[in-house]
């Protein structure tokens, strides 16, 4: 039988690093997984579907058809480093506006995964920075939400209103939503700020959930987008990747 976990990587801030780690935790999980993998771009700005070698604007058929067109999802027809792929472009934009009648639109994602749940034992959903009608959408249909933070006074002090949207969500459209954990991100250990705010992490969300290990700030992320790469390809020494594996073992035993 297949245990389906269905992660959202969800933070309403934006630059947080929530599109690296959903492709790079992706392609860890695909090295014990192979083929078993499904990454959703649920972003109208398609960063993971750039990161993934895909060129946006030349896509004929993306998630938005899937969600406002009720037709299949359209999944990449080859695999990308072992992992799946349902792309997204611009398009994807006009979906808050497209919906707006819908009837049952907090279910059209779900809906859409039902068909395909016996492929994958992982679903990885790269969700839009922000609290509308994509997010809802993404969080009806996860069976968790994996937060990324970035390790920042601000970035820290928003996680009480996307803690009250889980718990809104909770309460009716999705009474099972875990929370995988918190992931502090684009750390450097150097800086007091920094330092204060990663312990407040561990200190006040740990009670939630896994607070995992921080993702450090380097510029071999970026570096690794650019070339279209996980991390793990580009620069397979690099600390974070240790980092990666150790987090991506852990969601192997979300159950």
């Amino acid at each position: 039988m297949v245990v389906n976990r269905i992660i959202a990587l969800f933070n309403q801030s934006g630059g947080v690093g929530k599109t690296t780690l959903t492709m790079n935790l992706g392609y860890h999980l695909a090295q014990h997984h192979p083929n078993r993998v499904l990454l959703i771009d649920m972003d109208p700005q398609a960063s993971l579907t750039t990161f993934m070698g895909l060129e946006p604007e030349n896509l004929t058929k993306t998630v938005y058809e899937a969600v406002v067109g009720e037709e299949p999802l359209p999944i990449h027809p080859e695999p990308i480093y072992g992992l799946s792929l349902v792309p997204s472009n611009i398009n994807l934009s006009a979906a808050e506006l497209e919906l707006v009648a819908a009837l049952m639109r907090e279910m059209r994602l779900k809906d859409a995964l039902s068909p395909i749940l016996d492929k994958y034992d992982f679903i990885l959903i790269d969700c839009p920075p922000s609290l509308g009608i994509l997010s809802v959408l993404s969080l009806v249909a996860a069976t968790h939400v994996l937060v990324p933070i970035q390790c920042q006074f601000k970035s820290f002090q928003g996680t009480d209103l996307l803690l009250n949207t889980v718990a809104t969500l909770r309460k009716a459209a999705n009474r099972t939503l875990g929370i995988a954990g918190f992931v502090p991100t684009l750390y450097d250990g150097r800086t007091a700020q920094e330092s204060r705010t990663l312990k407040a992490i561990s200190e006040q969300l740990s009670p939630l959930a896994t607070v995992y290990e921080p993702i450090p700030r380097t510029i071999a992320f970026p570096d690794a987008s650019e070339a279209r790469l996980p991390l793990a390809l580009s620069n397979r020494k690099h600390p974070a990747v240790a980092v990666l594996e150790k987090i991506s073992l852990s969601l192997g035993n979300l159950k």
